[in-house]
């Protein structure tokens, strides 16, 4: 399969036409190898129009998504982003293009590990992988500039808030029964206020998942 007009296809199907016009974001995912982050067995999907399954019940999330997100951040070159459930690190990898310093975190130390490979074999030297659970952020470095979650999410967890530099912002795809939606939550002072920039519905990060309630 020939990579490299695959990704141009990507951009040019998927991401352009995406109303993304961060030309950073534009030349990352033209050029960095996707197929990368995804087990050998799927390398040939890494550049279709869908969430891309690295690992049992994980993903990442559409290019179309992740583009749009991340250019609804609007992530500059002197700034500190993290990635929450980051799976194999593909987020962070374009991340690491617009930012200073990058942080993927993923609850599973495996996909960490393989997030940690991917990384290095794309000669990335901004971004590092650990492994924690997605609800808790990665306070050891906090604050961010930017944060992005990989997938949805049913529930925005006090502690990503948190950890928000002044001006920073989260972008995260928030889960309503079948339907979802982006939102950018920004920090002015102390208090944080989302607006809402598109739709969307990837599957639930693990860990992300609203709290069954009780009835009788």
């Amino acid at each position: 399969m020939d990579f490299a007009r695959a990704r141009d296809i990507m951009v040019e199907s998927q991401v352009r036409p995406s109303d993304v016009t961060d030309t950073r974001i534009i030349h990352a995912m033209r050029t960095l190898p996707r197929e990368r982050f995804a087990p050998a067995q799927r390398r040939t999907l890494a550049y279709g129009d869908l969430e891309l399954e690295v690992a049992p019940g994980r993903t990442l999330m559409r290019p179309r998504d992740l583009a749009k997100l991340i250019h609804a951040l609007a992530p500059q070159a002197n700034e500190r982003a993290l990635e929450i459930a980051g799976a194999t690190g593909y987020g962070a990898a374009v991340l690491a293009a617009c930012c200073k310093h990058v942080i993927t975190l993923d609850p599973d130390s495996s996909l960490s590990f393989a997030a940690g490979a991917a990384l290095e074999s794309c000669a990335l030297t901004n971004v590092k992988a650990v492994s924690t659970p997605a609800v808790d952020g990665w306070s050891d470095e906090a604050p961010y500039d930017v944060m992005l979650v990989n997938g949805s999410a049913e529930i925005v967890p006090d502690a990503w808030l948190a950890q928000l530099a002044p001006g920073g912002r989260l972008g995260v795809i928030v889960r309503q029964g079948a339907a979802g939606s982006a939102r950018i939550y920004t920090r002015a002072g102390e208090s944080v206020a989302y607006r809402t920039v598109f739709d969307a519905a990837p599957p639930v990060a693990p860990g992300l998942e609203r709290p069954a309630s009780f009835a009788f």
